[in-house]
């Protein structure tokens, strides 16, 4: 079982993490469903940018992106050559590190306000 390693974000992630995931899963599914909320505007079909991340390490280990995926990339903020699009990666046995940039393109956020 991989270990995904998240990095301190101030407002998603304050402490960043240590999670045990399944190989087979999306890494946008992890996040979500390890409570933090990264952005997925267009519901993980690859339409957007917003679920942006940066594998800080463990990157060689993952599959090429999509020539899909990196259109999309081309739009995200902060692009790096180490950046994916969380629902586009599929999890194997190699550990990640991961970073959510600060901003995100999305200009409607997904949560509801209180």
């Amino acid at each position: 079982m991989p270990q995904i390693i998240v990095l301190p974000h101030a407002v998603l992630c304050p402490e960043g993490t240590v999670i045990e995931a399944e190989v087979g899963q999306s890494l946008c599914d992890v996040l979500l469903e390890n409570d933090i909320e990264i952005e997925h505007a267009c519901e993980k079909s690859c339409a957007c940018a917003t679920c942006h991340v940066v594998i800080r390490e463990g990157f060689l280990s993952l599959e090429e992106p999509s020539e899909r995926e990196e259109d999309m990339l081309s739009r995200a903020w902060g692009l790096e050559p180490e950046s994916r699009l969380s629902c586009q990666v599929t999890l194997g046995e190699t550990d990640l590190v991961v970073e959510i940039p600060r901003y995100t393109v999305n200009q409607v956020g997904e949560k509801k306000s209180k």
